[in-house]
């Protein structure tokens, strides 16, 4: 690599620090005003927490009804908009994805791979609405630029991903198919008998601390190279996991 080649991935990486940096030294001021939702009060000390979230397309409601988003579901099995989440310190967690976002290729392909969690794998189950037409399968790396196809779920690129950076936690979302006439056209929570991919990884949370978690695959629709809007907006495709001593 020349000297060049190495300074300007320098900055970048300097960038990139400085804008996480920036991100958690303000976490606990950005989360003031926004919904959250906490996961220790009706959980037994020494049990894994089970945590389940949605990838949707357009919210459908609220300021910005066409963004992209996350939904978690609530211990009490309602679903809400809010991407704070408070977690017991030192416990398993049992995430479940459900992906109802079309995708593409990567700009970056290290997005591709999962990292971070138990056994640096996620399962991957594909339906075509209600009717399942693929897996559960273990997947470590997703090949975003395989063709699309019906017949093979998981090459149809990637709709999002599930970051926590200073966890070393990043897992791609297979996507949809862009092309399919059943995708998800309602308000969030999307319903199971449109298509999805449901995603599946465990991971233990560390000690107490603000931790902010996103999504790094630009999907951003309208703006400059698909960052900004829900990407770049905590309550969309960002937010932090709030862990704390039970």
């Amino acid at each position: 690599m020349s000297v060049r080649a190495r300074a300007a991935v320098g900055v970048v990486g300097l960038f990139a620090a400085a804008g996480l940096a920036i991100w958690i030294l303000f976490g606990l001021f950005l989360t003031t005003g926004y919904p959250s939702v906490d996961f220790t009060k009706s959980h037994t000390a020494g049990q894994p927490v089970d945590l389940t979230v949605q990838t949707v397309g357009a919210i459908g409601y609220g300021p910005h009804p066409t963004w992209v988003s996350y939904v978690v579901k609530q211990p009490n099995g309602t679903w809400i908009q809010a991407s704070t989440w408070t977690l017991p310190a030192h416990t398993l967690v049992h995430m479940t994805i459900y992906q109802y976002d079309s995708g593409g290729p990567l700009r970056n392909q290290f997005w591709g791979s999962v990292q971070g969690v138990t056994n640096n794998a996620a399962t991957v189950t594909s339906f075509a609405g209600s009717h399942q037409i693929g897996g559960p399968t273990s997947v470590s790396l997703i090949d975003s630029n395989a063709t699309q196809s019906d017949s093979e779920p998981l090459s149809n690129g990637v709709g999002h991903t599930f970051a926590v950076p200073t966890l070393g936690i990043a897992v791609p979302l297979p996507a949809v198919n862009g092309n399919s006439s059943n995708q998800c056209s309602t308000s969030a929570p999307c319903p199971t008998t449109v298509d999805h991919n449901v995603v599946k990884f465990s991971f233990e949370t560390p000690g107490p601390g603000n931790y902010p978690w996103q999504c790094f695959v630009p999907c951003g629709l309208g703006y400059l190279f698909g960052n900004g809007g829900g990407m770049g907006t905590i309550n969309y495709m960002g937010g932090f996991l709030n862990v704390v001593n039970q």
